[in-house]
């Protein structure tokens, strides 16, 4: 029975292990270069976009292994049209409010074709792939807009000065940082062990009381390893804050809400859950305008931490979203997936890049390596489905 829990144990935290052995293995061979403060601190400015597009992608897939392809697109357009609106000294907030409901418009037309009219995700998504790189660079005239607004460089995470400032003026670490990371890994303890608390109330069989308490030692250990890494640098980048947002929102909505249910249902089941009363074409649309949402955000991240808007934004963002949803345990049948996971995804194929990229290796190199990752994680989901038929 032990070694039947231990080997379960293993499958369900395959990614979770091999992030932890990349970190390791880049460690070694970037001579520690890779866990440098500065070099955490990149990496999560670098890979805001991925953490919020694959937040949102993961509801998509959830609905029956459904993409889009046009979040790129959208990600390009939606920038491009709050960079020409801030180079006209029109109102930050009034560029921002634009680019978040042209997001929105943007996926809500696409879910229309897809839930009311049954076009499929792939070949909706797809035009819009076009569509709207193509409206991009009509409204960049095919060049590139600097943004010089310096509150939004700052609130969105571009900029030398876009990091929460050091309210308890620490000497040679940032001690705001350090009491955010002590307050957020207390909060996390807490929750983990009254969830125990509440399932043992409940009688509810799930994962061994053991198991729980060692994980949730590891990521409270690592998120304050984070944040002590961070404090030696210059503290919590703004990025941080609305990834952060992000994956507690998506992460409440999947786990606590009839929305988040219905999803897995309807990825599970389509026809059952049909039949028991769900309107799954509004979840189809509810998945596919939110992700329109989420495309207009990582824009307005994307153009500030460039300070620039350009037609060749957003290039391959659908592909890396997509990556670490299935990196990170989403199934590609549908029906499977979690945040925790889509975290586990987004850091894996960032650590990956940033220590390749350490290495002096190219980027033709790092996208064959990012392929075969892909490749072997969905290859685990295939044959554990085997398995279970």
């Amino acid at each position: 029975m032990k070694s039947v829990g231990a080997t379960s144990y293993l499958k369900k935290n395959t990614m979770l292990i091999a992030l932890v052995a990349v970190i390791i293995f880049f460690s070694i061979v970037t001579q520690g270069k890779i866990l440098y403060a500065q070099n955490i601190n990149n990496l999560i400015s670098q890979n805001g976009y991925v953490f919020v597009l694959a937040s949102g992608m993961l509801l998509c897939i959830l609905t029956g292994g459904n993409i889009d392809l046009a979040v790129g697109s959208v990600v390009c357009f939606t920038g491009g049209i709050g960079a020409v609106m801030m180079q006209a000294k029109m109102p930050t907030f009034l560029a921002v409010l634009v680019m978040l409901a042209v997001g929105l418009a943007i996926g809500m037309f696409q879910g229309f074709w897809i839930a009311w009219v049954s076009v499929p995700p792939f070949i909706a998504t797809l035009a819009g792939m076009y569509a709207f790189r193509g409206l991009a660079n009509v409204v960049l005239g095919g060049y590139a807009v600097g943004i010089n607004d310096t509150a939004f460089l700052n609130v969105f995470g571009g900029g030398a000065d876009c990091y929460i400032p050091d309210f308890l003026n620490g000497k040679n670490l940032n001690m705001t940082c350090l009491v955010v990371g002590i307050i957020g890994t207390l909060i996390f303890v807490i929750m983990t062990l009254r969830g125990i608390a509440v399932n043992k109330k409940k009688g509810i069989v799930g994962s061994s009381t053991t198991s729980t308490v060692v994980k949730m030692v590891i990521i409270a250990a690592l998120i304050l390893w984070i944040t002590y890494k961070l404090s030696q640098y210059k503290g919590i980048p703004t990025v941080l804050i609305w990834i952060a947002v992000v994956l507690l929102v998506y992460g409440y909505i999947t786990t606590n809400t009839a929305i988040g249910r219905y999803f897995y249902a309807v990825g599970g089941n389509e026809k059952a859950t049909r039949l028991s009363g769900v309107n799954t074409k509004k979840v189809y649309f509810i998945a596919y305008a939110n992700m329109g949402l989420l495309a207009g955000l990582a824009g307005i991240l994307t153009v500030a931490r460039a300070s620039s808007a350009q037609p060749t934004y957003g290039q391959g963002y659908e592909m890396d979203a997509i990556a670490s949803c299935f990196i990170g345990g989403a199934s590609a049948y549908g029906g499977v997936g979690k945040i925790t996971g889509v975290i586990i995804g987004a850091a894996l194929m960032g650590i990956i890049n940033q220590g390749m990229s350490i290495m002096g290796i190219s980027t033709n190199y790092q996208r064959a390596v990012k392929g075969i990752v892909l490749l072997v994680a969905v290859l685990v989901d295939v044959l554990s489905k085997k398995e279970k038929a």
